[in-house]
């Protein structure tokens, strides 16, 4: 397998799953800007969206979107535990997670990083954010990770986006919860090494 990535974007978000679940794949950074890959391939070839990650499975077949991506890499090596069983309960409180975190927390973050916004669009967006993250730190006063106890591909999905405060002026201090959580989960072994994977520490 193949990982479309580029360092510090949502793409980070599999490539922490892939480490976590012991999966070994190839990584192709992308020039999102220029749409060409490390090798010099056309990217919109690969994924006609334009966006990153993508997958390139083995049968040369290409998968696209993140949660849908997290997915299928946790189900490789479900004894890694970072996705629920198909069927139960807790696989769809999973797929909660996965969607709340990419269309109410991920999608709020792009006014941000687009030059285009107005100061009013970016002042929207941030109280959008921090609306999110209010909830966030609710839910992470009583569990270690998002579904509870154990690390799974959510929580790798948060703490991707969550990290992006840091570049855009959101202090998380008001949210105590989730700077301890952010803490925790950068302290794994697993995501420390991705991170100095993709050059985002030393």
């Amino acid at each position: 397998m193949k990982l479309y990535y580029s360092p510090g974007a949502c793409s980070l978000s599999p490539h922490i799953v892939a480490n976590e679940a012991g999966l070994a794949i190839d990584l192709e950074k992308v020039n999102l800007a220029e749409h060409k890959t490390e090798s010099g391939q056309d990217y919109m070839a690969v994924n006609p969206k334009g966006y990153v990650p993508a997958l390139r499975l083995d049968d040369g077949s290409v998968l696209t979107e993140g949660p849908a991506i997290v997915q299928y890499l946790a189900d490789q090596k479900p004894a890694s535990g970072l996705a629920p069983a198909v069927g139960t309960i807790d696989r769809y409180r999973l797929q909660e997670w996965l969607n709340f975190i990419g269309t109410e927390l991920h999608k709020s973050f792009s006014p941000l990083f687009n030059k285009a916004s107005s100061d009013d669009v970016k002042n929207t967006a941030k109280t959008s954010i921090n609306k999110r993250l209010g909830y966030l730190n609710d839910q992470l006063a009583s569990r270690q990770y998002l579904m509870g106890g154990n690390f799974t591909v959510a929580d790798a999905y948060a703490f991707t986006i969550v990290n992006w405060t840091n570049f855009v002026g959101i202090d998380l201090k008001p949210y105590p919860n989730v700077g301890a959580y952010m803490g925790r989960v950068a302290a794994r072994p697993k995501v420390q090494e991705t991170l100095k994977a993709e050059g985002l520490v030393k």
